[in-house]
């Protein structure tokens, strides 16, 4: 989404001038990332910009989510199985 430094405000697509400027102050806006960037600022081949964010450790509770469903399937897996055993015992 296009942000305006100098308004201090985000702007919709439209509503930014084909020159890449602010309608309101005329200055030009930073691009985001809703768009792949212009020719000028491209990064170097081979790099991935996602690649440069930092997304931080996983939360505890979704740590603690995943080992209860890895459990609980695990089990049910187990239920299956002697599900199957007493039909064709």
């Amino acid at each position: 989404m296009p942000w305006c430094p100098s308004c201090g405000r985000f702007l919709s697509p439209p509503t930014v001038t084909p020159e890449g400027n602010c309608p309101q102050c005329g200055r030009p806006v930073e691009p985001g990332r809703s768009r792949p960037p212009e020719s000028g600022d491209a990064p170097p081949k081979g790099t991935d910009p996602a690649a440069e964010e930092d997304l931080g450790p996983v939360p505890l509770h979704m740590k603690i989510l995943g080992a209860s469903v890895v459990i609980y399937l695990g089990y049910r897996f187990l239920q299956g199985i002697e599900w199957v055993v007493h039909q064709f015992a």
